[in-house]
């Protein structure tokens, strides 16, 4: 949400009231900003599963065929040693490699998507300049309502928040023109 109105509540049972209510009344772009987990806002935002590891499940496929691929062509086809008259190719010794590289991978490139698909790092945020805002990280939860909501007339939208028992109303960024 990089524009759009936010309200202030202290409890996060008043935060999930207000959520729910306004998703009944038609907003959809909603966020919450929580200092810790609130179980059911989640599902109270209407968020889906993330993709993640959807996405990152090709890259661990990958780490352990290509762990398996450099094993197998270092001992059974470039570097062939007779030791104690095992096979060359003794897929049982190659499984510790084979899943230590699909781990590897998979939270190598686990952390390289979650940075993009989060959008970050991200410095500044114009919630960041709303009054009291800083308050998000410890004891209060805060309800945004983004600008690109089709739903979001601001006047209302503020006496909506208010009635929903908002302590403070801001609008966050520029002035929509």
């Amino acid at each position: 949400m990089k524009r759009g109105l936010l309200a202030e509540f202290e409890t996060p049972e008043a935060m999930l009231r207000a959520v729910t209510e306004l998703r009944s009344r038609g907003y959809r772009r909603l966020d919450a900003f929580t200092p810790y987990p609130v179980h059911g806002a989640e599902a109270a935002l209407g968020l889906r599963r993330s993709p993640l590891n959807w996405i990152v499940l090709p890259f661990a496929l990958a780490g352990a065929a290509g762990g398996y691929l450099v094993q197998w062509y270092n001992n059974a086809y470039d570097y062939p040693l007779n030791v104690g008259g095992r096979p060359q190719h003794a897929a049982p010794a190659f499984v510790p490699i084979t899943f230590e590289m699909m781990v590897l991978t998979a939270a190598l490139m686990g952390f390289v998507v979650l940075l993009f698909l989060t959008r970050l790092p991200e410095l500044w945020n114009p919630v960041f300049d709303v009054p009291g805002f800083e308050r998000a990280s410890i004891d209060r939860f805060w309800v945004g309502i983004d600008a690109r909501d089709p739903a979001l007339i601001r006047p209302i939208a503020e006496r909506d928040l208010t009635d929903l028992g908002a302590i403070t109303v801001a609008w966050a960024g520029r002035e929509r023109s």
